[in-house]
């Protein structure tokens, strides 16, 4: 049981209120609707992460479920952005080397080694960075680093809140989210 309620669309405020009603019905967003002026602009945000970015779908995902398995308690994030990974074209092998950090190759083994490096020591180290930037375009590199840090973030809220699983929405998740900020 999550150590925070969530909030009900019925006794927010009424930016929130419209957000929660029109996104997906996920625990992930009445938890962080708590931080009511925050919630439309972090929907807005994340949202971005998820549909407006250069960087590849398929790697933003191993990106976010390598955070995932990096992270004690976001279980919650793994869930979700499996079903996410999977819609984007994510096999068996992909997922699991998103989980192991072992097994990828080419510019899946890197963004998962990148990922890993930011996650434990704040930055990639000199020669991951060097086959990264001569990959990956400057703004590709900085969606990168905003993917992993929201996430990472996220991953913290669900562990400290400990939040109860939903069911994996998929890639759905994606145009629900995009309807929850669309006339905040």
């Amino acid at each position: 049981m999550a150590r925070l309620p969530y909030v009900q669309p019925q006794d927010a405020p009424e930016t929130v209120r419209k957000a929660l009603e029109r996104g997906p019905d996920l625990n992930i967003f009445r938890l962080v609707a708590h931080a009511e002026s925050a919630f439309v602009p972090w929907l807005r945000f994340a949202a971005t992460l998820l549909t407006q970015l250069q960087l590849d779908p398929l790697l933003r995902e191993l990106a976010i479920l390598r955070v995932a398995a990096l992270t004690p308690g976001a279980e919650y994030e793994w869930v979700q952005h499996e079903a996410i990974a999977r819609a984007v074209g994510a096999g068996d092998a992909q997922v699991q080397g998103a989980r192991s950090g072992k097994g990828l190759e080419g510019d899946e083994e890197l963004v998962a080694r990148f990922t890993e490096q930011v996650v434990s020591d704040a930055r990639p180290d000199d020669a991951t960075w060097s086959r990264a930037s001569e990959r990956f375009s400057p703004r590709e590199l900085v969606e990168l680093l905003l993917v992993i840090g929201q996430y990472m973030m996220l991953g913290r809220v669900m562990a400290s809140t400990q939040i109860d699983l939903d069911e994996p929405l998929g890639e759905g998740v994606i145009e629900q989210g995009r309807r929850a900020v669309g006339d905040s």
